[in-house]
C-alpha cells in the first residue's frame, strides 16, 4: 500500500471549531453505518481551558450480535452506557492505563457503538500537545487511548450526549466534509485491531490519506 500523502494545510475554516452538533438521529442505526460515516466529523472536548479536538479519521463498529462487542454477554454497571438511547458516550477503562470513547448507536436496549480510534489534532493543538507530552505530532492521537489522553477524555464523560454542544464532549458536523474527505480520502476498511474474537469482520474503517491512523495495512508483497 502506498505511503500516505503529505498533508496539506488546513483549510481555514478548519482552524475553529465546527459549532453544529450531529443530530441524535445520526447515530439511530446500526453501527456500521455510524462509523464510515463519522470519518471527517469533528469530536470535540470542552475543558475549562478551551475547546480542543478534530476531525475524526479512523473508527471502528461494535454490533449486537458481535462477540467482540462488550455488550454482546449483556448489561452490566460498566457498559450501562451503551443499552441507552443512542448518540451518547460510553467511556472504559482498558489494560490499567487507558481510557477509550465509543458513540452509541441503533435504538435504545440494542447496545451497538462505534469506538473512535483516531483524530487529526486541528483544534487548539498546543493543549492537546500539552497534554501528550513528548509524543511526535503525527503520534499525539493516532490511537483510541492516545486520543483520550490528548483531550483528557475519562470515566467522567461516560454517558454525556455527543449531539448536545453544551456537553463536555460533543461531535461536530464539518461544514468542509466532503472536500476534507477528498483530500484525506479514500475511505479504506479492514479487520478490526487489537481484538480476539471476530477480529477478521472488516468493521474498521479510515480514511487512507491521513497520517494520523493508528494502523495501516503492511504493503502486499511484490
Amino acid at each position: 500500500m502506498a505511503r500516505p500523502r503529505r498533508q496539506p494545510p488546513a483549510h481555514p475554516a478548519l482552524a475553529a471549531c465546527p459549532a453544529i452538533p450531529l443530530p441524535q438521529a445520526f447515530y439511530a442505526r446500526s453501527a456500521a453505518a455510524v462509523a464510515p460515516a463519522l470519518l471527517g466529523h469533528y469530536l470535540v472536548r470542552r475543558t475549562p481551558e478551551g475547546l480542543c479536538g478534530g476531525p475524526i479519521v479512523e473508527a471502528e463498529a461494535y454490533l449486537a450480535d458481535d462477540p467482540a462487542c462488550h455488550a454482546f454477554k449483556g448489561q452490566t454497571a460498566r457498559n450501562r452506557s451503551m443499552f441507552g438511547p443512542p448518540g451518547h458516550a460510553y467511556v472504559y477503562f482498558i489494560y490499567g492505563n487507558h481510557h477509550c470513547v465509543n458513540a452509541v448507536c441503533g435504538p435504545a436496549g440494542v447496545a451497538e457503538a462505534v469506538l473512535i480510534r483516531a483524530i487529526e489534532p486541528l483544534l487548539a493543538p498546543d493543549r492537546i500537545r500539552q497534554n501528550r507530552a513528548g509524543a511526535r505530532p503525527d503520534a499525539l492521537t493516532n490511537g483510541p487511548g492516545k486520543l483520550c489522553a490528548a483531550l483528557a477524555i475519562g470515566r467522567a464523560i461516560d454517558g454525556v450526549a455527543l449531539w448536545d454542544a453544551a456537553s463536555p464532549l460533543w461531535i461536530a458536523r464539518n461544514p468542509q466534509w466532503a472536500a476534507f474527505r477528498r483530500r484525506r480520502g479514500p475511505l479504506a476498511a479492514g479487520p478490526r485491531i487489537g481484538i480476539s474474537v471476530a477480529a477478521e469482520a472488516p468493521l474498521r474503517f479510515w480514511l487512507a490519506g491521513s497520517r494520523h491512523v493508528s494502523k495501516r495495512p503492511a504493503a502486499a508483497a511484490s
